[in-house]
């Protein structure tokens, strides 16, 4: 779903790596780079928007000297890349941004609405695209020299947002303090600083901080879905693989709703799986077919947001066989079991990517008579029950409530 394209500006042309979203069509994201050009990491980025169901372009801007420049990360290319930066000609390059923004508006994939997204060099470019090359929105990365065209400004109605790293020695906290008051008032431009992420935050490798780079792509496809589409509905999404999982107990079906490479983790016993191969293989063996006939799950709240839905529920359920994600090893007791449970699913598009479920593994073993609770901070049935009722009793198990006075 990639390949290269040519684009012409000012009778010259230049190439652009296309990626596609699985639906073939969607708004378009023009993607900018950093100063290694459109590398193995810049196309990584391009394939990663397509599978959230963008049309993504990514123009070689570095054609100005060569055409298809693609460095990597070692000394040599640096210095060979900081050479490249130095000599940019920006102008041409905006020239550039605006021919690829008006051929992504008449691309037969596309429905029209283009945004821009860029990385380092590309993230002072994003925002500049926004001022000046006519783009529905901008998103800029630790974009480097943005405080140089604060003058541009005034002239930027289309929703923006920039990220930064606060330990970036690119973009120290005079220079974000300064880009922060000159657009600060502007409703239409988030800024958002992240602790501990230096540059190139995103970036795959020895910068990369994870803690960063999530909610910043969550915050990103915040600006992108609003203003652009595509709009899914993750929660109906969630619920046909739930029934896949629970109701049909379909392995094959439910891998069908995930990206190629997806991920599950439960938490507690650290049970699921990474990639197709172990996680196929989890479900079928160890999952699917592997829960009480009576298993259930009682709804409590449903949070849906742009890219991820938490879910807060009870598991209920007679312990009548082993079951290995949930109780590995331990053989059936009989025992009839209420836990309260989270799950946080993660989207990409229109498809599942990942699954964190989250419990409280000693009130389990309380339950079924692994645990003794006495002297012990934990409960059993009591904690899915004070869920379900908030008007039982609270601070049961602490010996100095009695003692405390009323507020």
């Amino acid at each position: 779903m990639s390949k290269q394209i040519r684009i012409t500006s000012n009778g010259s042309q230049f190439d652009a790596y296309l990626a596609l979203p699985e639906a073939g069509s969607g708004p378009v994201v023009v993607l900018l780079q950093e100063i290694f050009g459109v590398n193995a990491d810049m196309r990584e980025v391009a394939d990663l928007y397509a599978s959230e169901g963008y049309v993504v372009l990514a123009p070689d801007l570095f054609h100005q000297f060569e055409p298809n420049i693609q460095l990597g990360y070692g000394e040599a290319d640096h210095a060979l890349a900081f050479d490249y930066y130095q000599r940019f000609d920006v102008a041409r390059a905006l020239d550039d941004i605006r021919a690829t923004v008006e051929f992504a508006r008449s691309m037969p994939q596309s429905t029209g609405k283009v945004g821009a997204l860029g990385f380092c060099l590309g993230g002072k470019l994003a925002y500049l695209a926004a001022a000046d090359c006519g783009v529905d929105c901008a998103v800029g990365y630790y974009g480097v020299g943005i405080q140089d065209a604060l003058d541009l400004a005034a002239k930027i109605d289309c929703p923006v947002a920039l990220h930064f790293g606060a330990t970036d020695p690119l973009n120290p906290p005079e220079a974000v303090e300064s880009i922060k008051t000159a657009l600060g008032d502007k409703p239409n431009v988030k800024l958002y600083v992240y602790p501990e992420a230096g540059h190139a935050f995103n970036r795959s490798g020895p910068t990369f901080v994870k803690t960063a780079a999530m909610p910043a792509h969550t915050r990103s496809l915040d600006i992108f879905r609003k203003t652009m589409g595509p709009d899914y509905d993750l929660s109906a999404l969630a619920d046909h693989h739930f029934y896949l999982e629970f109701a049909a107990r379909d392995p094959e079906a439910t891998m069908q709703t995930m990206v190629p490479q997806p991920y599950v983790n439960h938490v507690p016993t650290m049970t699921g799986g990474t990639g197709y191969t172990e996680l196929k293989r989890f479900y079928a063996n160890h999952f699917i077919h592997n829960n009480p006939a009576d298993t259930k799950m009682v709804p409590i709240s449903r949070v849906v947001g742009v890219d991820r839905m938490v879910d807060e529920f009870i598991l209920c359920f007679t312990h009548d066989c082993e079951i290995d994600w949930l109780l590995p090893g331990v053989a059936p007791t009989g025992k009839y079991v209420e836990i309260p449970m989270l799950v946080v699913v993660g989207f990409r598009g229109p498809k599942l990517y990942n699954e964190h479920i989250y419990w409280d593994q000693a009130s389990v073993l309380v339950q079924i008579g692994l645990l003794d609770p006495t002297g012990l901070p934990v409960s059993g049935i009591e904690a899915a029950r004070k869920l379900m009722n908030e008007k039982l009793p609270s601070n049961t198990l602490m010996a100095r409530w009695k003692d405390s006075a009323p507020a």
